[in-house]
């Protein structure tokens, strides 16, 4: 694909994907009983070997079909997932309750051109993005977790599920790329 081009129309994601911390997913795997908030730092950064493939392949840009994204529109967003949680996370911490503002991101992937990025940057960009929700993630004091955090679309949050629901994105989008499902 060339950078000049605009790239294909993704249907967008209306799914309200809130469901996922009540049951697994059938799709990637992902079962939200077997989530320790604690343990979210490590198995987030042990996500970044197979992001790091993915995106180091000769076929990062390539879309597998027209109306779904390549690895590395997947890489892009994944990488702004863990910016955008990293805040939300700071945010509960700062203001038991607080409030999310809407995030859209199909707009966000047309907005920054996500199909011509370049899948080396968003490799390193990714990377440090991970460390940086997974320190955030890390600094949350035993008792913090409980805390709230309310999304622009009124879906409730505690820190704990907070982190599972981000933990299943990360991971249902390596399934989106790579087709492996979680053991």
């Amino acid at each position: 694909m060339n950078d000049d081009t605009a790239a294909p129309a993704i249907e967008p994601d209306t799914k309200d994907w809130t469901w996922v911390l009540d049951r697994p997913c059938a799709e990637c795997g992902f079962d939200p009983a077997w989530v320790e908030p604690s343990d979210v730092p490590t198995l987030l950064l042990a996500e970044l070997p197979v992001w790091a493939e993915a995106l180091a392949a000769p076929s990062a840009r390539r879309r597998p079909r027209p109306a779904t994204w390549s690895p590395v529109e997947y890489g892009c967003h994944v990488r702004d997932v863990m910016r955008i949680f990293a805040d939300r996370v700071r945010q509960v911490l700062a203001v038991d309750g607080a409030t999310f503002e809407n995030w859209d991101q199909d707009a966000t992937a047309v907005v920054e051109r996500y199909h011509a990025q370049d899948p080396g940057l968003v490799r390193a960009e990714l990377e440090a993005a991970t460390v940086e929700v997974a320190d955030t993630y890390a600094a949350v004091p035993d008792d913090a977790w409980t805390r709230a955090g309310i999304r622009s679309n009124g879906s409730r949050f505690t820190l704990a599920t907070l982190a599972a629901y981000h933990l299943h994105d990360v991971v249902h989008h390596r399934w989106d790329v790579t087709g492996v499902r979680v053991a």
